[in-house]
């Protein structure tokens, strides 16, 4: 009787402990910090209430701004994909008749990125700027207004050693490629005397430097992220590469009902789905 009282109390000190990291992390997530901002969405599918963060005050100024002026009421949600993201914010998006593509429209200005992974990822219910591709926007500045919710899916832990593999492997290639091209003129002299000598020892030697700045990134996420990409799911394959500058406090739901929606093959809701209003909250 008494082995079996203190296992009962060992078992529920047990719970007890679980349900109070439980509630710490439901408390780290919804908490606010300096410059944080709660906006309203006003949907037609329904109400999405959102947290702006303070750390990515270009973003967070400029959605503000652009709250303030009325600019996403009215707009659709242009671009959804199932498992994957809902997209908005395009202003040719509010008097579009049906079946036009959109996702050409914008502001006539960019955001400098505000990058910062891993403390902001791709999670469910990640919020992050639109931008145009690396090919024409190497400095990944963002879209003056589209944005985008992450739905995304779940993640096994081989398929996240795999894109964590593959991060940092792109990782080093870009630490690579900027050194080259500080040796930018040497390499071309070299090349054209055919010093191939000459390139075998400058490449040794930026790769040496490589291997010497990336000797600690060989972990590209953190075991939280790990975490949440196998219980929540997310977009892992798109961290570090776009600005993550929100996430979503309530609302859920009503995301993934827009994100049900039947789509044509351009991706836009073969019925509108619409932001009614958007408010900044006290």
């Amino acid at each position: 009787m008494k082995k079996f009282l203190l296992i009962t109390l060992a078992a529920l000190a047990t719970v007890v402990c679980l349900r109070a990291q439980q509630v710490h992390k439901a408390m780290s997530q919804t908490q606010e910090n300096p410059g944080d901002v709660k906006v309203l969405l006003h949907t037609t599918l329904g109400d999405i209430t959102i947290l702006l963060y303070g750390d990515t005050p270009r973003h967070t100024e400029n959605f503000v701004k652009l709250v303030k002026s009325g600019h996403y009421d009215g707009l659709l949600f242009h671009r959804v994909i199932n498992d994957f993201m809902v997209q908005a914010g395009d202003p040719e998006s509010k008097d579009a008749p049906k079946g036009k593509m959109l996702g050409g429209g914008d502001m006539p200005y960019e955001i400098e990125a505000e990058i910062d992974f891993p403390k902001h990822y791709h999670h469910r219910g990640a919020i992050a700027a639109a931008r145009q591709g690396d090919n024409v926007n190497p400095e990944r500045k963002s879209s003056g207004s589209q944005f985008y919710i992450v739905t995304g899916k779940k993640f096994a832990p081989a398929q996240l050693d795999a894109m964590e593999k593959k991060g940092v492997m792109q990782k080093k290639q870009a630490v690579f490629d900027r050194l080259s091209q500080e040796y930018r003129d040497s390499i071309m002299s070299m090349r054209r005397n055919r010093d191939y000598a000459g390139l075998d020892a400058l490449r040794d030697k930026l790769a040496a430097e490589t291997e010497k700045l990336t000797a600690n990134d060989s972990t590209f996420y953190t075991q939280e992220q790990r975490d949440t990409y196998f219980r929540e799911g997310g977009t892992p394959h798109l961290d570090g590469g776009y600005t993550v500058f929100g996430r979503v406090l309530s609302g859920m739901d009503v995301v993934d009902k827009i994100q049900k929606v039947e789509t044509d093959g351009n991706d836009r809701p073969l019925e509108d789905v619409r932001i009614i209003s958007a408010t900044v909250l006290p």
